[in-house]
């Protein structure tokens, strides 16, 4: 996905057109559910599933983050925003139905990388509304709540004014009643099983999730009693997966515990007097093009505090690719790639 994609005319028309329907619907609640509606998934944090038809599973009406979208049929024209959405419609078999996708955190993984070769890129960040309204889309999927907002690529209310559904990853609701409480493999299945149904692509989709339960019981967590820092970003003050987010689903099931497990949050600042005092046995090294783990070795090795740390010194390191860290379809595979790398690890010492 490296060919950008640039908009033709008509962006100032379409806008005009989407602000004059934003004052339309603009007086309706867009962060609460209307009554009767059918939240997503069915996981801890957000039980229920979507009110089907009986042609297809359409009309179907969905519930994210407390929002509500209508399909009327399987979108053809689908814009996504962030790797976690886009490798969804990818790994689902609607790759031919993507017109623009945006917010890449890296590559995408092999077995998908044909279909990715042709999508459109509308930007490396959030994509202007214009730019994603030009493509006229029937479905806009984001992987964060904050990519359809007035500072990402338009509010939600403004795309469903257009009559365009929207929705967004359950896993990145901020919301206290649609939010996971500790997101678990139970959501991550729930969310592909959710996707086929709004892709009309139920059968691929429970295909995926069958493979993938598989592939998780097929991995031996490790029964050393090993500690570990999941460290994403940062040089000052590293920025670590905490205790309810898919870093620490990912972790617990290799078999580490997580040092700030007790922080109720899926991420967190943790300072890094504060990393060596919970003493790592084992450090998790998110790998992304802007932060690399070759990068935050450099930090942890320059800093004295941490680089006293008996996990530095005798460079107990592992590795994950920045996409396979937020709730979707890589989290299984990073699970199965970490625990290697962890029986690696554990064998050399």
């Amino acid at each position: 996905m490296s060919r950008l994609y640039v908009p033709h005319a008509r962006i100032f028309i379409v806008a005009a057109a989407a602000f004059g329907m934003v004052l339309l619907a603009g007086c309706g609640d867009s962060t609460g559910p209307e009554a009767g509606a059918a939240p997503l998934g069915g996981g801890s944090g957000s039980p229920g599933a979507p009110s089907m038809g009986a042609s297809g599973g359409f009309p179907l009406t969905v519930s994210s983050c407390g929002v509500e979208a209508e399909l009327t049929a399987p979108p053809e024209r689908i814009v996504t925003i962030k790797s976690s959405a886009t490798e969804m419609v990818l790994a689902l078999g609607a790759g031919d139905r993507l017109v623009g996708t945006a917010y890449s955190d890296g590559e995408v993984p092999r077995n998908l990388a044909d279909a990715a070769a042709d999508v459109p890129v509308l930007a490396e960040k959030n994509p202007s509304s214009e730019a994603v309204l030009e493509l006229e889309p029937e479905l806009v999927y984001a992987g964060w709540e904050s990519n359809l907002s007035a500072e990402g690529a338009g509010e939600r209310t403004m795309y469903s004014g257009l009559g365009i559904a929207t929705y967004v990853s359950p896993s990145a609701c901020k919301g206290a009643a649609f939010k996971p409480e500790k997101l678990t493999f139970d959501d991550v299945f729930n969310e592909i099983t959710e996707a086929g149904r709004i892709l009309g692509e139920n059968e691929a989709a429970a295909a995926l999730v069958e493979e993938q339960r598989a592939e998780l019981a097929a991995v031996e967590p490790s029964e050393a009693g090993l500690s570990a820092l999941w460290y994403s970003s940062g040089s000052e003050t590293p920025y670590v997966g905490a205790g309810t987010g898919a870093p620490q689903m990912i972790m617990k099931a290799v078999g580490l515990h997580n040092v700030a497990a007790d922080v109720a949050d899926t991420w967190t600042s943790l300072s890094f007097e504060a990393v060596a005092e919970r003493d790592p046995d084992v450090i998790v090294l998110v790998d992304s093009a802007w932060n690399t783990a070759a990068h935050k070795i450099e930090a942890l090795e320059a800093n004295p505090v941490t680089a006293a740390l008996p996990a530095v010194q005798q460079r107990r390191y592992l590795t994950v690719a920045f996409p396979a860290t937020e709730a979707g379809v890589r989290n299984v595979s990073a699970v199965t790639d970490l625990a290697t790398q962890l029986a690696t690890l554990e064998a050399s010492r």
